[in-house]
């Protein structure tokens, strides 16, 4: 034991290999070593003892003896924690190295099931953060992205709730029908791509902020390399789906919004960048506030190709076109003065004008006039110059409503007095449902706006957030179609609930301004779950009884991984009672094959899954097969 205490007390010299608590960060020490760190190898050789061990001499130079350093580490005597000691009896590893050790490991996926508690569905299950990652190798990454088998779909219109029967197509032939479906987003994403790749006009999404506090219904505390891989890998894939005109804004808080536009920028390219656009979201400060109140959210806007991308302009508003006056009665009607003056210095735009007084002025110093005197003298024939009711004033342009664009281009800040609040929201969801605690929703007239910018009539919206369903609404109330993704059970008593009171012609929010009547209709669908119901009984466990019960289903139902030797786990049943209730959930999870948390399509005949004659039907209508 002296050479392992000789180790330990070595490698406790150097702070970053020292958790908080004062344990040694194994997982650190064996990065370094399979990297051959300088740093590490300094260390060892600082002791006479460690260097004899870890170090071979070949022709006066010493080697590190890397893999016996590693194995060395990794014995069960020195590794004192219980759950590791017991993964080593059972041996869940593959040719005697853990997967996050191999080289050929990719780390795409930090297994997490949408980032919520060990596949949370249900927001009163929120608590104190399990991770249950894992590392998955390249190969089982790419069969976890394959299309989903969907179930449980069910058809709602202004009838009510009816039986699917089949997918509505235009005569490209893509799905029209309006969609939501319940499952992890990730998975809901990569099964619509076959279908919807490079069609969706607009994407709207309402991630969680990665604040631990922001009051969404998601259990939005991890950590922020874990928050960027997990928007990596959701941005990539709506990318795809994008259209070529098309355009994606992320509305985000400052916390994290600065990594997430570099992320932005190396997904959908720098140049793709269209606006940050601040809106403020409180109309009264925070005076409790620590250091600053928030009033303000980010709205990051890219484009999948810039030179494509147009916006639609914003609507006039009464306010703007009460400021065009018609003074001097000017057959073409109002019109209001603009400066007659530019920025940019011409030497053949700098001339004298004579004003009707009998006084001389030219361009203000480094400006010059905004056309030649040729032009000039035209503009004055046409009665288009003002010169101020004593016409002793620097010439003016004359701007008539009349000629004017029927709405202005969009600006970078949206105030609440434009496009509402966070309160509004709140009250617009309240109103609307009983069962509803969101304390982050958006308003109706924040997406109305959004979505009349970048899309128009019959173009597909996508929100891979729904949340209460604001996205959808507003798509309905404007004659968009569009699809929406959650995994929280809400979706059933919130989202659809509001949709359907959409559809009976609810007169909250936007609805009277756009003289919204009712109508209109979508499908509810469910990606079929698999091991994925396993992981949810695993998480809702109470005790190590209830685990147990699980564990004998689990060999019997359940498709476990290839590495998993189902004697040797009954063998160390024992052990497995010792370990802490977190410490038994984490291994139970990590026995099931990720690959089969939900079924995949190429699945969809196989007996084992069994998929009854309706969701075959369904599989082969949505995936044309």
């Amino acid at each position: 034991m002296k050479l392992y205490q000789t180790l330990e007390s070595q490698l406790k010299k150097e702070p970053n290999y020292v958790s908080d608590n004062g344990e040694l960060k194994k997982w650190v020490v064996l990065n370094k070593a399979q990297n051959f760190d300088e740093e590490l190898i300094g260390l060892l050789l600082d002791d006479s003892d460690l260097k004899e061990k870890f170090f071979i001499e070949v022709k006066s130079t010493l080697i590190f003896n890397q893999n016996l350093f590693i194995q060395f580490l990794e014995q069960k005597n020195y590794l004192n924690d219980s759950y590791t000691q017991f993964k080593n009896k059972i041996g869940l590893s593959i040719d005697g190295k853990y997967l996050k050790q191999r080289n050929e490991v990719a780390l795409v996926w930090p297994f997490k099931d949408c980032i919520l508690e060990g596949g949370q569905s249900r927001e009163e299950d929120k608590r104190e953060e399990i991770f249950f990652n894992e590392t998955l190798a390249q190969d089982e990454i790419t069969e976890l992205l394959d299309p989903k088998v969907l179930t449980n779909a069910k058809l709602f219109d202004k009838d009510g709730e009816k039986d699917f029967i089949q997918f509505n197509r235009n005569e490209k032939g893509t799905i029209t029908d309006n969609l939501i479906i319940k499952g992890n987003n990730l998975l809901a994403l990569h099964s619509l791509k076959k279908e919807f790749a490079g069609k969706v006009k607009l994407i709207y999404i309402d991630p969680p902020y990665n604040t631990g506090n922001d009051g969404f219904k998601y259990n939005d505390n991890f950590n922020h390399s874990t928050w960027l891989t997990f928007m990596k890998n959701r941005l990539e894939v709506a990318q795809k789906l994008l259209s070529k005109d098309g355009s994606i804004w992320i509305n985000i808080d400052d916390r994290e919004c600065h990594y997430l536009k570099i992320l932005g920028d190396d997904i959908f390219g720098r140049n793709n960048f269209i606006a940050n656009i601040i809106w403020k979201k409180k109309y009264s400060p925070q005076n409790d506030a620590k250091y600053f109140s928030d009033m303000h959210d980010h709205i990051l806007v890219f484009a999948k190709h810039k030179e494509s991308f147009k916006v639609n302009l914003i609507p006039r508003t009464e306010e703007a076109n009460k400021r065009y006056k018609n003074t001097d009665k000017d057959y073409r009607g109002p019109w209001k003065p603009g400066d007659f003056s530019v920025k940019t210095y011409s030497k053949n735009y700098d001339y004298p004008i004579t004003l009707p007084s009998g006084r001389i002025v030219n361009p203000p110093k480094s400006r010059s006039w905004r056309t030649s005197r040729e032009n000039y003298e035209k503009l004055i024939s046409e009665n288009r110059i003002y010169f101020g009711a004593n016409g002793d004033a620097v010439p003016s342009i004359k701007r008539f409503l009349s000629e004017v664009q029927d709405g202005t281009p969009p600006q970078t800040i949206w105030d609440y007095s434009e496009v509402s609040h966070n309160q509004d929201a709140r009250k617009e969801i309240t109103e609307l449902l009983v069962e509803s605690d969101f304390a982050t929703p958006k308003p109706e007239k924040l997406l109305e706006r959004i979505i009349h910018i970048g899309s128009k009539n019959n173009d597909i919206i996508l929100d891979f957030f729904a949340g209460s369903g604001t996205t959808a609404s507003i798509a309905l109330k404007t004659n968009r179609q569009f699809i929406t993704t959650e995994q929280m059970d809400y979706v059933e008593n919130v989202t659809v609930e509001r949709l359907k009171k959409v559809i009976d012609g609810e007169q909250g929010g936007i609805s009277k301004s756009v003289d919204w009547q009712g109508g209109g209709s979508f499908i509810y669908l469910e990606v079929k779950k698999y091991n994925q119901t396993f992981i949810e009984k695993i998480e809702e466990a109470k005790d190590s009884e209830s685990l147990l019960q699980i564990w004998e289903e689990m060999k019997s139902k359940s498709f476990l991984n290839y590495n998993v030797d189902i004697k040797k786990q009954e063998q160390h049943i024992e052990d497995f009672k010792l370990l802490s209730l977190s410490e038994q959930k984490q291994h139970l999870c990590e026995l099931l094959n990720k690959n089969q948390l939900y079924v995949n399509l190429s699945s969809l005949n196989d007996e084992n899954f069994e998929c009854t004659a309706e969701e075959k039907n369904l599989n082969r209508d949505f995936y044309k097969i």
